[in-house]
């Protein structure tokens, strides 16, 4: 695993950390996390039925995704969450701590990222650093030129809702 922060100050990504207690869910979020201004997120590591294709969806935190038509937008069969074995060989990181700065450990490009097209409205995106025990506010354009830097697109879509 890279260290997000040398990698962030190597490629002139700017940030602002904030640390807090561990969170897991996007409730202990609200509750633990400082009052940022940016975009908060919910990150899902989903994949394909027969878990060939696996996918890093980031969309505001209170939104509530249909999965089986995501699946329909995504062009794949069902889609399902991924294991935290998937979650650490594909990103290297545990439970509780997806963001899209994850995507730096996928080297190799394996994972598909699709965001949100509201949260690519806001000036500044937040996420974990790896860990859950901090949140980085990046502004969008750093993130932008994050996502090239790690080789992945931009690809803004509407997530469909429950």
């Amino acid at each position: 695993m890279s260290n997000i922060y040398e990698f962030l100050d190597a490629h002139n990504v700017s940030y602002e950390r904030y640390d807090h207690p561990a969170v897991f869910t996007v409730e202990e979020s609200k509750r633990l996390s400082p009052k940022l201004e940016g975009a908060s997120t919910k990150n899902l590591f989903l994949r394909d039925k027969k878990a060939i294709r696996h996918f890093l969806v980031t969309v505001p935190e209170d939104k509530k995704v249909d999965l089986k038509a995501l699946s329909s937008v995504l062009e794949t069969s069902r889609l399902s969450f991924a294991s935290p074995d998937r979650l650490k060989t594909h990103l290297g990181i545990e439970p509780g701590s997806v963001s899209l700065l994850a995507l730096l450990n996928d080297t190799e490009q394996n994972v598909e990222v699709f965001i949100d097209q509201d949260i690519w409205e806001d000036e500044a995106i937040l996420c974990h650093p790896l860990v859950n025990t901090s949140t980085l506010v990046v502004p969008r354009k750093s993130m932008e030129h994050f996502l090239k830097k790690t080789g992945h697109a931009v690809r803004l879509i509407q997530i469909p809702v429950s």
